[in-house]
């Protein structure tokens, strides 16, 4: 059991200056998972959405902020998939992920190559499509002054996100998955939409701490948060629309979004 008060928490220099936020700003995305669900033998982030892949939509939105460093965390066909990134995005970065622990473990793999780095770090899932320029630019300025903010949705079937409880001010308290929920808990419909930003210091200091001691056996991203909010430090939430997260997990998913594109595409003409 950790004792925050019997810890010494490092104090990680946050500055008040609202100008640092995007000259010292980096990309995590995790672009690692073979996508079972997929039924295919191909990654689950080159799977194409409209003529592009999956990853491709998420670098987009990225790369509009002008970040100094974007890490690409690979795994299932790493080759072909720093491939085909790597001919669009020729400043992309990429990190193995071998064997393939879970999402915090995923994380560990960028640190070799932002170790050093000075500012805030974005972690974002390759297979969110619909995330938008103006959410990633919110998450950013709402980091200021916490060590770390994510993105949160209201949505009308949370069914298997993890739950996030918030206090008034907007402060996550605690993200709670959904084999550890309450009945009362698992009636919100305050979800976790999967992607941070973390003060690059803190990151490290926290994804140090978090174990494999669960039933899975995997390092989770969001023990971090969990770590954090112990400590008594401030995370805060972005409330997004419920289609900044929209991650595709199938290919009938996959499909629909599709489809629903294409719809708006014919609409706006």
């Amino acid at each position: 059991m950790r004792n925050a008060e019997s810890q010494q928490v490092p104090s990680f220099g946050i500055p008040n200056s609202a100008f640092r936020i995007f000259m010292n700003l980096a990309i995590i995305v995790l672009a690692a998972g073979k996508g079972t669900r997929m039924e295919s033998d191909l990654a689950k982030v080159l799977h194409p959405l409209c003529g592009k892949p999956l990853v491709a939509w998420v670098l987009e939105a990225v790369s509009a902020l002008q970040p100094q460093r974007i890490v690409a965390v690979v795994g299932h066909q790493a080759e072909e998939v720093e491939r085909q990134v790597s001919q669009q995005f020729s400043a992309v970065e990429f990190a193995r992920q071998e064997p393939m622990l879970g999402t915090g473990h995923a994380v560990q793999q960028a640190q070799a190559a932002l170790g050093d780095f000075a500012g805030d770090i974005i972690v974002i899932y390759g297979d969110t499509p619909l995330i938008s320029e103006g959410a990633l630019r919110q998450l950013v300025q709402k980091r200021e002054g916490a060590l770390a903010s994510m993105m949160v949705a209201v949505v009308e079937e949370p069914d298997a996100y993890g739950r996030v409880l918030c206090e008034a001010d907007g402060r996550v308290r605690q993200i709670v998955e959904v084999k550890d929920a309450t009945p009362e808990i698992l009636a919100l419909h305050t979800v976790n939409a999967g992607t941070y930003c973390f003060e690059a210091g803190a990151l490290w200091h926290y994804l140090a701490q978090i174990s494999d001691d669960n039933r899975a056996g995997e390092y989770y991203l969001t023990d971090v948060i969990g770590l954090m909010t112990q400590d008594g430090q401030r995370v805060e939430a972005v409330f997004v629309d419920e289609r900044e997260m929209t991650g595709i997990n199938t290919r009938a998913q996959l499909q629909r979004l599709e489809q629903q594109l294409e719809e708006e595409a014919r609409a706006a003409h």
